[in-house]
């Protein structure tokens, strides 16, 4: 299990404003949960808005891509530019800040280190991995 702390979001953001601070983004969109903080910080960094839906042009930001169920949703959206923080497998169409182990679980920030192993064991139910 990796433990990310704020000194690694702030890594993160800093990496990703510096991969798209010649670019012009209409704004820029965080997918729930894990994608909000760091579109609230990148709106700030590269001053541009926050959105509340995906649009042409914009910036989409996620904390993890794992299936791709999430970030598939934007893939055909004209002029969208993808980053995750990590991904488990090599990116595509969309960027990672890092990419990781599919099998290294993550917990941001954000999150409740004390659930974090309630939540893995969960989420590998739903995945038929346990």
């Amino acid at each position: 299990m990796r433990k990310l702390s704020w000194d690694d979001f702030d890594s993160c953001l800093s990496h990703l404003s510096l991969a798209c601070k010649d670019k012009k983004f209409s704004g820029v969109y965080g997918f729930p949960r894990g994608g909000l903080c760091m579109s609230v910080a990148i709106s700030h960094l590269l001053t541009i808005p926050f959105l509340k839906e995906p649009i042409p042009n914009s910036l989409v930001v996620d904390d993890v891509y794992e299936t791709g169920l999430t970030l598939n949703q934007i893939k055909n959206l004209p002029g969208v530019t993808a980053f995750v923080w990590f991904s488990k497998v090599e990116p595509v169409w969309w960027n990672a800040v890092e990419v990781c182990e599919s099998s290294e679980w993550l917990v941001f920030p954000w999150e409740n280190l004390s659930l974090a192993e309630q939540e893995k064991t969960s989420f590998q139910l739903r995945r038929g991995k346990l």
